[in-house]
């Protein structure tokens, strides 16, 4: 043990009264230590995260492994830099150097950390989520702005430099840009609201107070993707969406869309026999549902005729037109075979008496 403290201590005494070999051997000493936390410390932790079922945690510690093993370098870096016998303003640089790094580099960690939580969860988000897949990008791009402006605050800070300007700066610059893109934040807004509030969803077939009607094919930030029986794609600003009347025809306990047909028989004629007529007609079609059943009413004595209303179901509101052909053609043709007329408007001329033209009788 003498031995070893008298062949130690001529180094010792050479490592005090050098500031420059002293700031060398704190960042060798630096480097081993964050070598040995490298290799046993996050060595560990990967084998008990590799244990585990979900993938979260492993993609967690690979991301925090480098702002981990930094921030121990620098602290080495800036307690050598403090040993160095130089300039006190050379110091402040060179620290205010290893800071802003280190504060680059926590803040990418927290844009992964962030994008990473915010995808998995917008992986499991239902539809009644405000964060799912479609307003994943702009929950992203808020949080990389937020993220992006704290650290940039830090870094300032670091230097020295008052923010007090910069932020009445973008105050003003914040206020310009709003008045200039109101509409377009109108319709980010919106858009987010919309996706919020699920009033209608992908696939759904929706009437807009205008008269517009099709299928939802796309609900962006900005706008709404609706596809018509036209096959005519129609592009609504989500500003609109969101202060308009919608009629969500897929809307409701199940998708199944009701229709009606309207149909008139001549007085006189069995209602028993055109109430049984219509019910058979609207049962044994193949495009109405069974459930429910199809039902026929009785709506009106009508100023010719006697009018009555078959209600069916179709399984998609798209059904729409093709099993209101098929059931209409099947009534026309029905009451042709059953001899029930089917009235239309009629109107008679009566003259009094002719105009006398002046020729002889």
């Amino acid at each position: 043990m003498d031995n070893l403290q008298q062949t130690i201590a001529p180094f010792l005494d050479m490592v005090s009264s050098q500031p420059w070999l002293q700031a060398l051997v704190v960042v060798a000493a630096t480097l081993l230590l964050a070598r040995l936390v490298t290799i046993i410390v996050l060595g560990s932790l990967r084998f008990l995260v590799g244990r585990t079922r979900s993938s979260l945690d492993d993609e967690i510690l690979a991301a925090l492994s480098t702002p981990l093993v930094y921030t121990l370098v620098m602290i080495g870096l800036l307690i050598a830099v403090r040993i160095m016998p130089v300039d006190d303003n050379i110091k402040s640089i060179l620290g205010g150097l290893l800071r802003s790094l280190g504060i680059i580099v926590w803040a990418r960690f927290l844009i992964q950390l962030t994008k990473l939580l915010m995808t998995r969860a917008a992986r499991r988000a239902n539809e009644s989520r405000l964060l799912q897949t479609a307003t994943l990008p702009l929950f992203e791009n808020i949080a990389f702005v937020v993220i992006i402006a704290f650290a940039v605050y830090l870094v300032f800070n670091t230097w020295g430099i008052d923010m007090t300007a910069w932020l009445a700066s973008a105050g003003i610059v914040g206020i310009a840009v709003g008045f200039a893109a109101k509409d377009t934040l109108a319709n980010l807004f919106s858009g987010v609201f919309i996706l919020a509030d699920m009033p209608y969803k992908i696939g759904d077939y929706v009437v807009m107070d205008s008269g517009e009607r099709g299928c939802v094919t796309d609900i962006g930030i900005r706008s709404t993707r609706l596809l018509t029986r036209d096959d005519v794609e129609l592009t609504i600003p989500n500003s609109i969406m969101g202060n308009s009347k919608i009629i969500n025809q897929s809307g409701g306990p199940y998708k199944k869309f009701r229709i009606r047909i309207p149909v008139g028989v001549a007085y006189g004629s069995d209602i028993d026999q055109v109430r049984g007529i219509l019910q058979a007609i609207g049962e044994q079609n193949e495009m109405t549902c069974n459930h429910p059943e199809p039902r026929v009413r009785f709506r009106a004595l009508g100023a010719s005729s006697l009018d009555f209303e078959l209600l069916c179901w179709v399984d998609d509101p798209a059904l729409r037109g093709l099993a209101t052909d098929a059931l209409l053609t099947t009534i026309y043709k029905r009451f042709n075979a059953e001899n029930i007329e089917i009235p239309y408007s009629k109107q008679d001329i009566y003259i009094k008496e002719l105009p006398d033209t002046g020729q002889p009788g």
